[in-house]
Order: structure tokens, then C-alpha cells, then sequence
């Protein structure tokens, strides 16, 4: 049971160990881009290509879905990024029970959208976390984890792809240990857990009030969406990286220091700065500061920034 990449790459790891896949339950085709042409969920993709039957219910809480599962009789549920909460009728049905894939270390950032959470709150560890599956969301007990360092640089994007790849790997151990009769269920400790919620846009305008490195998460956090933006009085533009500086300033945070070809260096809280490197106007395509400014005078050292 899964829906985008990060799901799929634990379903090509099955398939490349040879495991039986019985059946995949994802979300419904749904329409994207300009054209709202019908797009297959990369799960939906993955498994058509190789032949596994493909089940899009709306909803799982439904006495004919727990009769078709029953009626695949599978060893074990594995549920990674599926975007549906499994209900307990569900749970019950494998020998071996339901397992996930969570990009966090449990109990940490529980919920949607840890991977870019733990960029944008400045963790300098992360990793992935195989569990079982319980009536309460990632509750499970824990039976394997992976921690990995975040690159200080490194974008919620680029983070994604690595503990997809993670995952899918710890999954394969998790299997083989379960198989084994080997696998240990680790409690959580409840007291410990932290909730993450889905990104929004208004995540997106850089809070210059704080640290020069709470700023620089904002912006590799925020990528590839909803991404983070700098106004200047009604134009907005996205940001795409930046820098530390050595800067001391007394300036307000959001004041333009400088720019130049080396970027566009703004103040923000704790006296730092940020140099701020690739930017794009609206309707542009992304560049360097340094190409920006040959066709474009739009800040000027003293302007508020918002």
C-alpha cells in the first residue's frame, strides 16, 4: 500500500528480491498540469509494469475492501507513504502484520512531512524507521531503524531521495528478520513523540526575524515545494540558496546589506546575514544572482525585504 516515489522505490526493492507481491493498493489516478491529464500514482505505474494487480479504493473503511483483502490472503501489509489510514479491520487480516516505512526516526515527527520538517527545524540527523503498524498514526512498535546526517546545504528534496533509498533497504532487512521469526517490536515512548503537519505556502516568505541558519533551513527545507520567497514591494521571488556570511549588523532583519554579483546580502536576527545566491522572478526561469542582476535592478542596499 503506497502512493509516490518514496513508496515506490520500497515496492522495486520487493519485486528485485524476488518477494511475492500479491497485490498494491494506492490512491486514485488524478488529474495534474494545465491539461488535467489523468497521471498514474508512481506505485500504480511501477506495479502495472510488472504485471501486479492494482486496487484504488476511495475508502478502506468498507466491508467489501476488508473482503478482498482477505480474499489475497497476504502474509504481511507493507504500507509506505499510502496517504490512508489503515483501520483496525485491515490490521488484523495478515499473519505477520501490517509494517511501515516512515522517513523519520520515530517517535520523532510523527505525520506527514517529516523528511522536510527535520530540514526545516535544523536537525542535523535524520533517517528512517521500519515499525508496525497500529490503530494510532506511527504509534507502531519500532522494529528497525537508520540514521543518516543532513547535509548542511542539502535540500528536503535531496534528503527525500536518499531516505527513499534507505527505506526501501531497511525494509528488506526488516522482512528478512520477520522471516526469520527474529524481529523485535520496540515500544515507542509516547512522551518523546513530535507531530509534523503537511507544507503550505505559507511556509514560504523567509523569516529574516531569525538566525542566519534558521533563514538557510527555510530555504533548502522549502525544496523543490512550496519553496521560500523574499517580496520587494509587490513582486515576489523565490529563492533558491544562499550562503553564510561573517556579517555583523544592527540593521533590521529583512534590510538589503548589499548586491552584487556575489548575491543579494540581507540582514536577519541574532546581528547575522545571509547571502542569497539563485533567485527567480516571476515568470522566470531560476539563475544566479550574478545573471539576475544583468537584467534586473530590482534591490537596492537599504530596502526592506518582506
Amino acid at each position: 500500500m503506497g502512493t509516490p516515489d518514496f513508496a515506490a522505490k520500497s515496492l522495486e526493492a520487493l519485486i528485485e528480491n524476488k518477494y511475492e507481491v500479491a497485490a498494491v493498493f494506492t490512491k486514485a489516478d488524478k488529474p495534474v498540469g494545465r491539461g488535467m491529464k489523468t497521471e498514474f500514482s508512481p506505485v500504480k505505474k511501477l506495479a502495472l509494469e510488472n504485471g501486479i494487480k492494482v486496487y484504488q479504493p476511495v475508502k478502506l473503511r468498507d466491508e467489501s475492501i476488508y473482503d478482498t483483502i482477505r480474499e489475497i490472503a497476504p502474509d504481511i501489509i507493507i504500507v509506505v507513504a499510502y496517504g490512508k489510514i489503515i483501520p483496525p479491520e485491515i490490521l488484523e487480516i495478515p499473519k505477520y502484520g501490517c509494517i511501515n516505512v516512515h522517513g523519520s526516526l520515530l517517535p520523532k515527527y510523527r505525520g506527514a512531512a517529516p523528511i522536510q520538517w527535520s530540514v526545516l527545524n535544523g536537525d542535523r540527523i535524520t533517517g528512517v524507521t521500519t515499525m508496525y503498524l497500529s490503530e494510532g498514526m506511527d504509534e507502531g512498535d519500532i522494529i528497525l531503524k537508520e540514521e543518516t546526517e543532513i547535509g548542511e546545504f542539502e535540500t528536503a528534496g535531496e534528503l527525500f531521495d536518499r531516505l527513499m533509498v534507505m527505506g526501501a533497504d531497511l525494509l528488506i532487512k526488516t522482512l528478512k528478520l520477520i522471516e526469520n521469526g527474529t524481529a523485535p517490536r520496540i515500544p515507542q515512548d509516547h512522551s518523546a513523540a513530535t507531530y509534523v503537519k503537511q507544507l503550505d505556502k505559507s511556509l514560504c516568505p523567509i523569516d529574516f526575524t531569525k538566525a542566519p541558519r534558521s533563514c538557510i533551513k527555510q530555504i533548502y527545507g522549502l525544496q523543490p515545494w512550496p519553496v521560500a520567497t523574499i517580496s520587494n514591494g509587490d513582486i515576489t521571488y523565490k529563492v533558491w540558496s544562499a550562503k553564510y556570511t561573517d556579517t555583523e549588523t544592527k540593521l533590521a532583519p529583512g534590510t538589503v546589506i548589499s548586491s552584487s554579483d556575489e548575491g543579494l546580502e540581507v540582514a536577519c536576527g541574532d546581528n547575522g546575514s545571509i547571502i542569497i545566491t539563485s533567485i527567480q522572478a516571476p515568470g522566470k526561469k531560476r539563475m544566479d544572482y550574478a545573471d539576475f542582476l544583468r537584467g534586473h535592478k530590482s534591490f537596492s542596499a537599504g530596502d526592506v525585504l518582506r
